[in-house]
């Protein structure tokens, strides 16, 4: 069987999957959530304020899912749909953010850590110290990242973490292929000069300009 009989038949099983979440089939609705968590996953991080729990917003998006899909017209939809509704919900916990308690969301992450990795030496633990290192040195790349300008900030999460190919990325955020990569390269430079202690250019701009200005810049700037 050639390639494209191969991409023909994969294409009309999806099809068929979210036509069967579609009509309420809580297997296919299961089956579809858990095929686009992660990378519904990286762009509440890329979205959503640095306060807000990733794993609530993960079940507000969920809970949005089951009760709207049926509402699609054409299951090739259901990417840049299950997009729109992600990046709603973490703008919306944005919005709500004056009347939450950011102290407290804070207050939790730093209790689900300290459940997960107590604050013991690497050795009293059994754990090989250079894993530790690695873990840390990530949730600082991580931590730096959030810092990027949103246009930047979204393909690079959707890349490093759920390592879309440039194609998937631009069909998801519609954008085209090579404004993808320029952008994730532009991220990947950014991200290194940060933890290098240097301040982007881009990071600069924004600081004068401000960031909601900053962000509609970035395609002249590709231009």
């Amino acid at each position: 069987m050639n390639q494209t009989a191969q991409g023909d038949r994969s294409t009309a099983a999806g099809e068929a999957s979210v036509f069967a979440a579609m009509r309420g089939e809580s297997e296919a609705l299961r089956d579809l959530w858990i095929t686009h968590r992660r990378w519904v996953a990286a762009i509440l991080l890329a979205h959503k304020p640095r306060w807000a729990d990733l794993e609530d917003l993960l079940q507000e998006v969920a809970l949005t899912f089951v009760r709207k899909v049926g509402e699609l017209r054409d299951p090739a939809a259901i990417k840049p749909w299950l997009r729109t509704v992600t990046i709603n919900a973490a703008r919306a916990a944005a919005r709500e953010g004056n009347r939450r308690d950011p102290g407290r969301a804070t207050r939790l992450r730093l209790v689900d850590q300290e459940a997960v990795h107590p604050a013991a030496d690497a050795g009293d633990r059994g754990e090989d110290p250079r894993g530790a290192d690695r873990r840390d040195e990530a949730g600082r790349l991580m931590a730096l990242a959030m810092g990027l300008p949103e246009g930047y900030r979204e393909p690079l999460l959707l890349k490093c973490l759920k390592d879309l190919s440039y194609r998937q990325i631009g069909e998801l955020i519609g954008l085209p292929e090579t404004t993808v990569e320029t952008r994730i390269a532009r991220g990947r430079r950014m991200l290194r000069e940060l933890a290098a202690g240097k301040k982007p250019p881009e990071l600069a701009a924004a600081d004068i300009a401000g960031r909601g200005a900053a962000a509609g810049s970035i395609g002249a700037v590709e231009r």
